[in-house]
């Protein structure tokens, strides 16, 4: 088999992981798409039951790593809707779009920089008449082989109005980014909570891109989420808080799970810089079918953003020292998406094996990020005295672990495979051991099963708060 044989081969099987991947997530509860009843709204999806839980653990588990567990950072919640005069400010009205195309035919559109990368053309600091000038000259085609039409930029924020009354004075943006918020709140955070700086900013929130061309299941959509965090440094200090930062985000990967191989840095180039960004790292996750691509990103942001709201607003955006020195703070912003997060921690979990002469399929989700930690069960539903010491064993550890599911639906091999699917790590089998009717010795032990191993063993009701932890 030749190389490039075998690597288009690899390539397809990525892809059919990825297809897997997006059928269990919808067949077990965690992703489902949007308005689907009506044909789906492209761009848009709905976390069920399942995704909601991970989701949070992710998002419990970040803000218990980046904000609980530090002393110099602080939270925040800001407003989706802010005055529009924030992103005058900000730079967003005038420099928030992506460049497009249109097939015309169809009239279905495509970002020029995608299209052009897709046919191995490097767009780094390419303007938008030179891409033009590109799709020109080599008669670059639609993806259904139709001409397009010349490229324009397209404002990729969402736009509507407050009040009662529609005109100039009432039109307000669904916030593209989180940032913003927090830049906006400086003063205030500043004001109620006197930090000593070096002191970041964290939030979690919603923010919404009007994308040209959503794709790729949650990788690129409309509406999403960011947890994010603005660290203020004095500027003579970026460097050497931009490294503890950049270990911190490494620790933070490792700790939802993610593997070293499939996780690189990408030091995005100078002129491909954001216009508000001194140096960039991205770090980037190996998706399946895809290879490498943005998980969360990293930027020094420098002093641009206050500043800016500083000569905007007229309101004093400086940090002021105990002597009474007076600065505007450099920023350092690391921002990971929710969405990303759980595609990259699904592709990861996601294992196919052999068990018991049989193909078997399961997500390897470390325990604190599961949607559930554990399972319970009685081995027969119809025996009333299973049921009931199962529900005593089930009810003492909802109490304390929360995520813990019921399961008395099919057979006990049935309900292995299923809890195994959706990657809950143990499973709790109460028998007629744990009664002490045919074993004695073995009497308020329970049957505890390994997910990741298949392994069972006998532990003792009143351990197994301990054992599970």
């Amino acid at each position: 088999m030749t190389d490039k044989i075998k690597q288009n081969n690899e390539t397809q099987s990525e892809a059919n992981c990825m297809e897997k991947i997006v059928a269990l997530a919808k067949r077990r509860g965690f992703v489902f798409q949007g308005s689907e009843i009506y044909g789906g709204l492209k761009g848009t999806w709905d976390y069920g039951p399942l995704g909601v839980a991970l989701n949070n653990n992710i998002k419990r588990e970040w803000w218990k790593m980046f904000v609980d567990s530090r002393e110099d950072m602080y939270g925040l919640d800001a407003s989706i809707l802010m005055n529009a005069k924030v992103w005058e400010a900000s730079g967003h009205t005038a420099t928030f779009f992506d460049p497009l195309v249109e097939d015309t035919k169809t009239g279905e559109r495509f970002r020029v920089d995608h299209l052009l990368k897709e046919g191995g053309i490097d767009v780094a600091g390419m303007t938008l008449a030179e891409m033009d000038t590109i799709i020109k000259d080599r008669e670059i085609k639609s993806p259904q082989g139709n001409p397009l039409s010349p490229a324009r930029q397209f404002n990729m924020m969402f736009e509507t109005s407050v009040g009662a009354t529609a005109g100039l004075d009432s039109t307000v943006y669904l916030r593209p980014e989180t940032a913003q918020g927090i830049f906006v709140n400086f003063k205030n955070v500043v004001d109620s909570m006197s930090p000593k700086i070096p002191f970041g900013i964290a939030q979690i929130g919603k923010a919404f891109r009007n994308e040209i061309a959503p794709r790729e299941w949650l990788f690129r959509v409309r509406e999403f989420e960011q947890m994010e965090i603005e660290y203020f440094v004095r500027e003579s200090e970026w460097e050497k808080q931009f490294e503890k930062l950049r270990l911190d985000m490494q620790k933070w990967h490792k700790h939802i799970g993610l593997s070293a191989e499939n996780i690189r840095e990408y030091e995005v180039p100078a002129n491909d810089l954001a216009h508000y960004s001194k140096r960039t790292i991205d770090f980037e996750y190996n998706f399946p079918g895809k290879g490498f691509d943005e998980l969360a990103g990293f930027a020094y942001r420098t002093d641009h953003d206050l500043k800016k709201h500083m000569e905007a607003s007229g309101v004093s955006m400086e940090y002021i020292e105990p002597d009474g020195t007076r600065f505007i703070p450099h920023v350092l912003e690391p921002s990971f998406g929710v969405g990303r997060t759980f595609t990259a921690i699904l592709c990861e979990a996601y294992t196919e094996d052999e068990m018991n002469g049989e193909v078997r399929t399961y997500l390897k989700l470390p325990a604190h990020l599961a949607p559930y930690r554990v399972a319970v069960s009685p081995l027969l539903r119809n025996k009333p005295e299973l049921v009931e010491k199962a529900r005593a064993v089930f009810s003492m550890l909802k109490a304390e672990f929360g995520n813990v599911a019921w399961d008395d639906n099919g057979n006990v091999g049935k309900r292995y495979r299923r809890q195994d699917e959706i990657g809950t790590p143990a499973c709790i089998v109460i028998d007629f051991e744990t009664l002490g009717q045919e074993k004695p010795e073995l009497k308020d032990t329970v049957t505890v099963r390994n997910r990741d191993t298949g392994e069972q063993v006998r532990v003792v009701i009143s351990d197994l708060m301990s054992y599970l932890k």
